[in-house]
């Protein structure tokens, strides 16, 4: 039977003791929670299936289905809906048999009835402890949905590669190493990374490795003991002991010190590592995804970034690419932000007119994606409502030049085939975007959506050579 309105959560007491049962009963009820009783498994179970609860208290010596059966099938129904398991004296075995099988706790049916404290405290504190589930369970779901693929936006053939990549490694403990320009959304793709694993449950922590000086990043990463340096005047935490379990994101690793990539790579290789004055080694199970907007291949021909690093980290290479490669994008993305800028901004605008899209459009962004955003939302909470127009756009937008990509060259009309004009026109593209970068093969690469070496054959097999020196 079902006693009492709802008042404060919903708690089902299983026991064939009459007694026992009205007893719990009344105290719970007391307590403010709304009860429902069953005498054996089998009711118990029908009221699980058929009742919204938010705790189940359960004898152990059940005529039919015992206690311990009853834990393990509603664990399998909902592991967040704790059980309690009520035993007697001398059964220690089967405490810790319904603790195996996914209890909550136990509670010792002799308790002193003349106290019912202690079982308040405990229903109270298991009520508490499904309620934090439940919440945690909905923030991960949420936090999918939020990092999820479908919300990085874009069909680019460029873009849909990258994510190709993200979709089959997500999963995976592979270390990742996110590369692509400032604005480009690299911490997006991280983040997609980690909530599409196996690892969501747990923390995300992410360090900006180049907002942090270099004397401080060390404890950051490592943490510290008391007294290990000036200042250092309790123990601190360090992050890679924060993410156990979970994901470390270490934006900009180009700018740490050769020092600190030292000790990186020993973690990276053991698994392991001493915080900031211990000779204590902690052990970690930590997934790396590391992100950069430089180019690591350069920093380790000038000495600025240790090539072991480099290709422990680059175990799967994630390149985004920068919006000027994502022309088709920019309206999907317009669209998407003033969709998001509308909610987030309580305003009302309804679109945008075609000539004001066309200069978004035309435009190089060379802060990409964001600055896409934070032009959109300029435009958004200076207008409120209606539709945005050229007269909405930053005046420097108006007259900037176009997207900073290679110009179509001049051909003869006639007089060529078709394959030498082809050949001219490919030659005289990869002239252009060689111009542009100062003769940067990488750079130019992607300018022209090659791979590196693709590129070097062309040069080779065109016998193209630079102004000053062919590096």
């Amino acid at each position: 039977m079902t006693t009492e309105p709802h008042l404060k959560a919903h708690v089902l007491v299983v026991d064939d003791d009459d007694g026992y049962r009205s007893m719990l009963e009344r105290i719970l009820i007391r307590a403010g929670y709304s009860v429902t009783t069953a005498c054996d498994g089998l009711e118990g179970m029908k009221a699980v299936n058929s009742e919204q609860l938010d705790l189940v208290l359960v004898d152990v010596n059940l005529p039919g289905i015992n206690g311990i059966e009853v834990v393990r099938q509603i664990q399998e129904i909902d592991n967040t809906l704790p059980c309690i398991v009520i035993t007697g004296q001398g059964s220690a075995e089967y405490s810790l048999e319904a603790l195996k099988a996914g209890a909550h706790w136990y509670l010792d049916k002799h308790f002193e009835q003349g106290n019912p404290d202690p079982i308040r405290r405990l229903v109270e504190q298991a009520v508490e402890h499904k309620r934090l589930k439940v919440e945690n369970r909905l923030l991960h779901t949420q936090l999918r949905s939020q990092y999820g693929f479908g919300n990085i936006v874009g069909n680019s053939p460029a873009l849909q590669e990258s994510l190709d990549i993200v979709r089959k490694v997500a999963d995976s403990d592979s270390t990742c190493l996110v590369t692509g320009e400032s604005g480009t959304g690299k911490e997006l793709f991280a983040r997609a990374l980690h909530y599409n694993s196996q690892r969501a449950d747990r923390m995300l922590v992410t360090v900006n490795c180049g907002a942090i000086p270099e004397e401080l990043l060390e404890s950051e990463l490592f943490g510290h003991v008391k007294g290990a340096f000036t200042n250092a005047s309790s123990h601190r935490e360090g992050r890679f002991s924060v993410a156990n379990g979970g994901t470390i994101f270490l934006d900009e690793i180009g700018d740490m010190s050769l020092n600190l990539q030292v000790k990186l790579l020993r973690v990276l290789q053991e698994r392991s590592f001493e915080p900031v004055g211990s000779s204590k080694t902690i052990a970690v199970d930590v997934r790396v995804i590391a992100a950069t907007n430089q180019d690591l291949p350069t920093a380790i021909a000038d000495g600025r970034f240790r090539e072991d690093l480099y290709y422990r980290l680059n175990v799967i290479p994630i390149e985004v690419p920068p919006l000027r490669e994502r022309a088709g994008d920019v309206e999907l993305l317009v669209d998407f932000f003033i969709e998001k800028l509308n909610k987030n901004k309580n305003k009302k605008v309804q679109g945008i007119d075609s000539e004001a899209l066309n200069l978004l459009k035309d435009y190089g962004w060379p802060g990409n994606v964001r600055e896409l955003e934070n032009t959109l939302e300029r435009m958004v909470v200076l207008r409120s409502e209606g539709e945005l127009d050229i007269g909405d756009l930053p005046r420097q937008l108006r007259t900037a030049p176009l997207a900073s990509a290679p110009t179509a060259p001049s051909l003869p009309s006639s007089g060529v085939s078709f394959n030498e004009l082809v050949d001219l026109f490919e030659t005289d593209l990869i002239s252009q975007a060689l111009d542009k970068t100062s003769w940067n093969k990488n750079k130019a690469a992607k300018m022209l959506g090659l791979n590196r070496t693709t590129l070097l054959e062309k040069i080779k097999k065109k016998k193209l050579s630079s102004p000053d020196t062919d590096d």
